[in-house]
């Protein structure tokens, strides 16, 4: 006993040797969080904290697109093969709970002098409405009535879904501050320039109240505090919409239906089989998602209801698939992030995370400092400049890219190859001429892409850069549109009552979340 006791004195003074000591660098032998060493700071976070209401997806590579005939005949969604890294998707669709939530902040932040920003983000409640059809009831009662509080909100548009997305990053970062002490949460008077911004705190534009900011190790710092920093691994990343390749892989959920690096069979819906009702004993016969059987079967017939909604059902009914994530077929369809195109994967696309809707944006500055919008709190953006010598992108907007733009137009279908240095080998100066004006205006080019080789100068496409994609079949739709593959597009601008959607964030770090 003695002798484990000396044992164990010598074990704790090591420890606290141990901790004492510097972290020193590899490179240079020099301490590292050490002011007398030049106070180059090392975060001991190393792994990226689960926000609220995700769930890790371990990402992987899968066939995107439909693996069974298309009915339709539309050729939108041809098979390939593709690679997701990891990240994180909502476990439900954004309920009106949540988004009542959301609008309840944003009346009190801007409420009073900018009530115009609360009517933007307000759901259109009309959207239920139907000429032939009674729906009153959930015009005035679906987003406001607390028995709809865990129902997936509607009505809500691209962009409003969008504008959630920062929202919430901004609300949970705040929240991580307050917590370790390092703001102060005074909501007395909340104004909604003086609110918390994610973007405007990393940019050291923050114009509320601090409490107990971190230690500054730069010696030349004076002894004054710091805010937190990207460096120190405490913020999250942003919410945002998740990719259509992201929420179609998410959707299959074959984490559960691999063996040995095989995918033993893929999927059709979030579920096994080809069947929409559970093939499982206790459950067997059960329809595994809210849809329309058939025209006038909604639900099936009083006293034997087939999937028991007519309109939406709560979030989390029915089964969740492999990833714990629920309603991934069915209630409500849900926007994704990407511009729509017929061709998901055309010739020269990445196989990598692939997506389509790229418009690079940089901080505007004035006098050496980042601008921010005075009514509004937030940073003023721009695209970034054209950068010619680069050679990943050479331009802000990216949206046209293999679709519409110079390297589509004069693709070379003999060699497969698309020409990004083109410099003009038209002779014809009005042909040039007309070029360039395309080239100006990016719907135009669009326009001139999906109107190429038409008989008809009158026909024109009904795509445009402000149609987003939509995956996932709703409450509405039959079980075609369920499954995982099959993919609609619908303005950034509109919004019905059969389109939702759920929030995803990037996973930074491991992929297998450890």
């Amino acid at each position: 006993m003695k002798n484990l006791s000396i044992a164990s004195l010598f074990l704790a003074t090591i420890l606290i040797i141990t901790g004492c000591s510097k972290q020193k660098s590899a490179t240079t032998g020099w301490n590292y969080n050490d002011p007398e060493w030049g106070g180059f700071e090392v975060s001991d976070y190393n792994e990226q904290i689960t926000a609220p209401g995700l769930v890790f997806i371990e990402g992987g590579a899968f066939t995107m697109g439909r693996v069974s005939d298309d009915s339709r005949f539309q050729w939108n969604n041809v098979a390939h093969n593709v690679t997701v890294s990891s990240f994180y998707l909502d476990e439900t669709e954004v309920t009106n709970q949540s988004y009542r939530e959301y609008v309840y902040w944003m009346q009190r932040a801007y409420g009073e002098e900018y009530p115009e920003r609360v009517r933007a983000i307000y759901p259109d409640t009309n959207c239920w409405r139907d000429k032939l059809a009674w729906r009153e009831g959930f015009v005035d009662y679906y987003f406001q009535s607390p028995i709809y509080d865990q129902y997936p909100v509607v009505g809500v548009t691209w962009e409003q879904a969008s504008k959630y997305c920062i929202w919430r990053t901004d609300r949970v970062n705040e929240k991580i501050l307050v917590d370790k002490g390092i703001i102060q949460l005074d909501l007395t008077d909340l104004r909604g320039e003086t609110a918390f911004q994610t973007d405007v705190y990393l940019a050291g534009q923050f114009r509320g109240e601090t409490k107990n900011e971190l230690e500054n190790l730069d010696p030349s710092a004076g002894g004054e505090p710091r805010q937190v920093r990207r460096e120190d691994g405490i913020l999250v990343p942003h919410y945002r919409l998740p990719t259509e390749a992201e929420w179609e892989f998410a959707a299959l959920g074959m984490i559960g239906n691999t063996y040995d690096e095989r995918i033993v069979e893929h999927k059709t819906y979030p579920w096994a089989g080809s069947s929409v009702r559970s093939a499982n004993k206790k459950y067997y016969g059960q329809f595994l998602a809210n849809f329309k059987r058939s025209r006038g079967d909604a639900m099936g017939v009083a006293g034997n209801l087939n999937d028991g909604w007519d309109y939406t059902c709560p979030v989390k009914w029915y089964f969740p698939n492999d990833y714990g994530i629920y309603n991934m077929a069915g209630n409500v369809s849900e926007w994704c992030m990407d511009v729509y195109r017929k061709d998901q994967n055309p010739i020269g696309g990445e196989d990598q995370n692939p997506f389509r809707g790229n418009v690079y944006r940089t901080p505007t500055y004035i006098d050496e400092e980042i601008a921010i919008n005075d009514t509004t709190g937030s940073i003023i953006y721009k695209n970034v400049d054209d950068d010619l010598n680069r050679r990943n992108y050479r331009q802000a907007d990216n949206i046209n890219y293999l679709d519409g733009d110079y390297a589509s137009i004069i693709y070379d279908y003999e060699s497969k190859n698309s020409i990004d240095d083109w410099t003009g080998s038209s002779n014809d100066e009005e042909e040039i001429a007309d070029e360039n004006n395309n080239m100006a205006n990016p719907d135009s080019v669009t326009n001139m892409m999906y109107r190429r080789n038409v008989p008809s100068p009158n026909v024109s496409s009904l795509l445009s850069n402000k149609v987003r994609v939509v995956k996932g079949g709703s409450w509405n739709d039959r079980a075609y549109w369920m499954q995982a593959g099959t993919r609609r597009f619908y303005e950034q601008d509109r919004s019905t009552s059969w389109i939702g959607f759920r929030c995803a964030m990037d996973r930074l770090g491991s992929r297998a979340g450890k």
